[in-house]
């Protein structure tokens, strides 16, 4: 079946969300092109791009925002701001599942709600956003789609890794130890399950679509039930 047109209607509702019409459709249809299809063209070079361009944008912003703030707090915020979880939920808000184009056995085990893949979709569309609108563009809709998700954090987020081995430390224990406990999925959507042990303490896991993510939902896990025990 050939690839929809970049005129369909899916298309045609995503950049009514975006507020922005694409001069250049074909970038629209490249950035919501997963591997799976097979298809050439798909949206893993404007994914590297949007990557960048998000992550100049959320400095950018948050630079204004917190002019006291010193680069180690403002370094934690962009890391909360720009990180797969955060994206994913934001592609949510505009749909941007209902228009990617995967392969029926990715749409059929659910790939177009994954948070890595729709985190990826939302980077790409960024990066075809920039080369068809420009920067300033691209700065429109950031601060727009992310809106009071920058203000609402009152103090700037800790990673979970960071509180965790901070914990441990002043508590005279040894750091936490990761360990991956197992690896599924294809290449281009896996899944990682990974287990942290604190010496004394009842390991926890948690699952995610990269072995960073994974570590960090298993530190927060542990967080969790350590101070729930206390």
């Amino acid at each position: 079946m050939p690839p929809p047109s970049p005129e369909s209607p899916m298309f045609d509702r995503l950049q009514d969300r975006l507020g922005h019409r694409f001069s250049d459709t074909g970038l629209l249809r490249a950035a919501m092109t997963h591997a799976s299809t097979g298809l050439a063209g798909n949206y893993e070079r404007l994914e590297f791009l949007g990557d960048r361009v998000l992550g100049l944008v959320m400095a950018e912003i948050l630079f204004e925002m917190f002019p006291q703030e010193a680069e180690g707090d403002l370094a934690k915020r962009h890391a909360a701001l720009v990180q797969g979880r955060m994206l994913a939920e934001i592609a949510r808000t505009i749909d941007l599942g209902d228009a990617l184009l995967v392969s029926e056995a990715e749409r059929d085990a659910g790939g177009v709600d994954n948070d890595n893949m729709l985190a990826d979709g939302l980077e790409a569309l960024i990066g075809a956003l920039y080369l068809d609108g420009g920067l300033t563009s691209c700065q429109t809709m950031i601060r727009t789609l992310w809106g009071e998700r920058v203000k609402i954090m009152k103090e700037p987020p800790q990673d979970p890794k960071t509180a965790l081995q901070e914990w441990a430390q002043g508590r005279g224990l040894p750091l936490p130890l990761y360990e991956q406990v197992s690896r599924d999925g294809p290449d281009h959507a896996p899944r990682f399950l990974i287990r942290v042990t604190v010496r004394g303490y009842a390991p926890a896991q948690a699952e995610g679509s990269s072995r960073r993510a994974a570590e960090k939902d298993a530190a927060r896990a542990l967080l969790e039930a350590l101070e729930h025990s206390s």
